[in-house]
């Protein structure tokens, strides 16, 4: 069932049995298009972060020391999320002070819906397309070192998620949907509240597939 707009659901991705990172999103719209979402600067989110304050950036998951959801305030940037169905990327809107400020391309699996969000799994490589549509490759080094991990992906999954960031770029120098100006514009409702977490979340809920 669709989720209603208005509604505060929980957009996690999942790595094995690890949940590593929460994040509460506002419901736009749900429909043909995808999922729409959004999420204010001053707003909860979590990600995990082992004993040493190491993160997924910086150790894979199985390495990490005690890890644990660790509850942050999100800075700066207010973000529109478009989760497409079925598609193994989401696009993410960027805006500064009510200030459109760029693309991010977030490869991932597709999502799969739960009673109070979606889950993904990361695929790591990014895409950061600026106003004007300049882009780059986010985390390419990152992609490579994990190639090989049970965890993460083998070397033709990963070949693959490059594939399809490729797809997406062209998209982006065409100037074609979801690049295109839509939701440029985009205006809150400014009686929206900032978005909680509980204090305390579970590393492994058992969500994962």
């Amino acid at each position: 069932m669709p989720f209603e707009p208005g509604k505060v659901i929980n957009r996690r991705y999942l790595r094995g049995p690890w949940c590593t990172w929460v994040q509460p999103m506002r419901v736009i719209a749900d429909n043909e298009d995808g999922l729409l979402l959004w999420h204010s600067a001053g707003s909860d989110f979590a990600r995990l972060v082992d004993a040493d304050g190491k993160t997924q950036h910086e150790v894979t998951v199985d390495q990490m020391r005690d890890p644990k959801l660790t509850v942050l305030t999100w800075q700066t940037y207010d973000i529109l999320v478009l989760m497409p169905p079925q598609a193994a990327y989401s696009v993410w809107w960027f805006f500064r002070d009510g200030t459109f400020d760029g693309w991010y391309v977030n490869l991932e699996t597709p999502y799969r819906r739960q009673p109070d969000g979606v889950d993904t799994n990361d695929l790591v490589l990014d895409i950061v397309v600026t106003p004007d549509r300049q882009w780059e490759w986010k985390d390419v080094d990152e992609l490579n070192e994990r190639i090989g991990n049970a965890l993460y992906f083998d070397r033709a999954t990963a070949d693959a998620v490059r594939a399809e960031g490729e797809r997406l770029i062209k998209l982006v120098t065409a100037g074609d949907f979801p690049f295109d100006g839509t939701y440029t514009d985009f205006r809150p409702d400014q009686r929206w509240p900032m978005l909680r977490l509980p204090a305390t979340l579970d590393p492994q809920p058992g969500l994962a597939d």
